[in-house]
Order: C-alpha cells, then sequence, then structure tokens
C-alpha cells in the first residue's frame, strides 16, 4: 500500500509564494534562509519529507522543524531564526560595572607606569585582582569578552579625544563679541555693494610659530607605474631651524596680508601692523581679532598704537579659545594641504614657498565667513544707522 501523509497541505498565497520564489534564489540572503525556502517550496509541491531531505542531503528533523514552523508563525519566520533566551550570564553586572570602573581609571593609579590602558595590560589587571574584589568568575576572562563589556558602556580606555576647557571667567561675552563682529561683517559688506562709504575694515589675525624647514638628507623616490604606488622617503633628515608666519585676512575682500619671520616677539608684530596700517586708507579703523599671546598687549605693542591713536582696535578671543578665529581654519588648510610633509633646503626655500602659497591665494581671494552659532549669539544686536555699525 502506497505511503499517504498525514501532514496537511501548505497553502500559500500568490505572495507568499513569489516571495519564497525569490528568496530561495537570492545570493545576498543567509545560507539558512535559502536552505528554508527551498524546502518550504518543496514541501508545497507535494513532496514527502523524507523526499526533500534525501533530495536536499539534510536530515528529517530540520525538514520536520521548518515545516511544523510555517504552519505554526507563517513562512516569513520560518525563515528566521525565533529569538532564543541564550545561555545565563557567567558574568554578574556587579564584575562588569568593576570592569568599566578599572577602565575609567588610569593604570597609574593602579602602581602601572602607562599613560593609557592596553587591552593585554588591562585583562592581566583584572586577571591578577579579580578574587581579591570577589569577582573569581573573571580569572579566565579573555580580552574579547573585556573589549565586549568595555564595548557595551561605549568606554574605549585605549584612545584620546580632545575638548577644549573653557579656562576663561568671561568667556561668554567675550566670545559673543567675537561673534557680533563676524555679524558686522555681513552688515559692512552689504554697505559695500549699495555703494556707502565705510569708515571700518576688519580683519582676523594670528601666528603660526615653529614651522619647521626640514631638508631630506637623501632623494625621494618617486611612483612608478606599476611598480611603486607611493612616493618612498628615507626617513633620516637634518634640521634648518624654523621660521614664523605672521597672517591677518582681511574679511571684507579675502585678501591674506602676511609677513615670514625668523621670529615673533613684540617687534615682529609691530612691523605686521606697520604693514597693514600702510595697506588702508588712513580715516579706515582697523579692527583686528586676534588672541590673549603676551606680545599682544606687551609695552612694546602699547607704545606704538598709541603713535596710531584710533588706528587700531583689538577684538580679543577669550583665553584659551583661539579656535574663534577664522584665521584658524586658513592655517588648517595650510597644514592639511602645502605644509605637509614639506622638505626644503633652507629656511629662506621655506619663506618663499610659504610667500608662493599666500601669493596664489590672494590671486583669487575667498571670503572666509563663520557660521557656526550665530544664530544662538548672546546678547542684543543693535545697528547704528547714522555711522552703520553694530553695537553689542
Amino acid at each position: 500500500m502506497p505511503f499517504v501523509s498525514t501532514r496537511p497541505a501548505l497553502h500559500l498565497t500568490e505572495e507568499e509564494l513569489e516571495y519564497l520564489e525569490k528568496a530561495s534564489r537570492s545570493r545576498t540572503q543567509p545560507q539558512r534562509t535559502v536552505e528554508r525556502a527551498k524546502i518550504l517550496l518543496e514541501y508545497y509541491g507535494r513532496k514527502s519529507v523524507s523526499q526533500i531531505a534525501r533530495e536536499m542531503e539534510t536530515n528529517r528533523p530540520k525538514v520536520e522543524r521548518v515545516i511544523n514552523k510555517a504552519f505554526a508563525y507563517g513562512i516569513y519566520t520560518a525563515l528566521v531564526d525565533l529569538p532564543r533566551s541564550g545561555r545565563s550570564r557567567r558574568i554578574s553586572s556587579e564584575a562588569r560595572t568593576w570592569i568599566v570602573s578599572l577602565a575609567c581609571a588610569k593604570p597609574l593609579e593602579y602602581g602601572y607606569p602607562h599613560e593609557l590602558w592596553t587591552q593585554r595590560l588591562l585583562a592581566d589587571h583584572i586577571r591578577k585582582n579579580c578574587v581579591t574584589n570577589g569577582f573569581p568568575e573573571l580569572s579566565r576572562i579573555s580580552r574579547g569578552t573585556i573589549s565586549k563589556i568595555l564595548g557595551a558602556s561605549n568606554v574605549k580606555p585605549h584612545k584620546i579625544s580632545s575638548y577644549i576647557a573653557k579656562v576663561d571667567p568671561e568667556f561668554g561675552p567675550k566670545s559673543a563679541l567675537v561673534l557680533h563682529t563676524y555679524k558686522q561683517v555681513e552688515f559692512l559688506q552689504r554697505m559695500s555693494k549699495d555703494g556707502k562709504p565705510l569708515d571700518m575694515v576688519i580683519v582676523s589675525y594670528d601666528e603660526k610659530p615653529g614651522i619647521q624647514a626640514i631638508e631630506n638628507r637623501h632623494s625621494d623616490l618617486m611612483p612608478v607605474s606599476g611598480q611603486y604606488p607611493s612616493l618612498s622617503r628615507d626617513y633620516d633628515y637634518k634640521r634648518h631651524g624654523t621660521i614664523s608666519l605672521l597672517a591677518g585676512i582681511d574679511l571684507l575682500t579675502g585678501m591674506v596680508h602676511y609677513k615670514v619671520f625668523d621670529k615673533h616677539r613684540s617687534e615682529e608684530f609691530i612691523e605686521f601692523l606697520k604693514h597693514t596700517d600702510s595697506l588702508y586708507p588712513k580715516e579706515l579703523k582697523i579692527v583686528t581679532i586676534l588672541d590673549n599671546v603676551s606680545v599682544h598687549t606687551s609695552k612694546k605693542t602699547q607704545n606704538y598704537l598709541e603713535t596710531v591713536p584710533q588706528r587700531f582696535q583689538f577684538v580679543f578671543t577669550p583665553k584659551h579659545a583661539s579656535w574663534l578665529n577664522i584665521i584658524e581654519s586658513l592655517f588648517s588648510k595650510m597644514t592639511r594641504s602645502m605644509l605637509r610633509d614639506i622638505r626644503v633646503s633652507s629656511k629662506e626655500e621655506l619663506a618663499n614657498r610659504i610667500s608662493q602659497y599666500i601669493d596664489d591665494m590672494n590671486k583669487l581671494p575667498t571670503l572666509f565667513k563663520w557660521r557656526y552659532k550665530m544664530d544662538k549669539m548672546a546678547g542684543g544686536i543693535v545697528i547704528d544707522k547714522e555711522h552703520g555699525i553694530l553695537v553689542c
């Protein structure tokens, strides 16, 4: 007598049948999903469990599980794994908390000379001290498990990220004044477009000291197509000293005024001010945004400013907040492009290449604009229509 299956037939809608056929041919789905889709299609085609297992070179229990799951939960659920409780935790919550607390402290606090934890150092410390701290289950913990525990708490003790401490108690009003000055640039630019006379210019100024003049002792080897994809450079080099770039961006025109010196003392700063003074008509006030280094407020600088009364107006960024100065964007761009891995034969060559770089920029000036949090400036802005300026 022929075998007659007592299992019910699997009924599929056109949409479900199309979904199974697509899943059975997929090249991106997991292999288990493809296999389960084929099992359901074969069963839908009236094949027996034994025949399906034999043709697909698998076992009957697997085929039965897939079919039973399809009847119980539907074909979509039958193609994926059901959530399982998993193995119970062997590491207690208290032990995990202890691991995280260790990672949040410096190794120096536990007698190590290291500044930061390494995975090996942290694992060794945990295994050596877990029993005395009441967590014997950690005696054989692996570095991978520690990494997972720290990852779950988003703790990365081997990395350093930067932050800027607000050390200036007057950070709020000082930063607001700088932002208002940037807002004033927009107002002056509109006045200039309307043909109205201006009574000031605004310059973003800073120094970039310590630019190293480094020369190779041996020639660079250039890339060779098909053989050497990158430039090769010998590790040995010689130093020729450093130079300092003093620069200011005219925020109305984008022109960069600059001077290159061996040092950046009050004398060099005054020389830059004299250079800037020579570039503008005498009736214009030169509003200069700059940081709080001592050369900007030294007696020599003050003595010079007294010789040109009402010519310069300094707007100081808050202490430890020179990032508020737009010219830092120019210096950053220069560091990442022209100065990146630069090699020169002398300080004179370095100065000439910096000059060429800035002169090329000045042929097509770029307007540097500050936009960060301009819509959240502290304090109010009042337009003095008579004099065409913004008053904070």
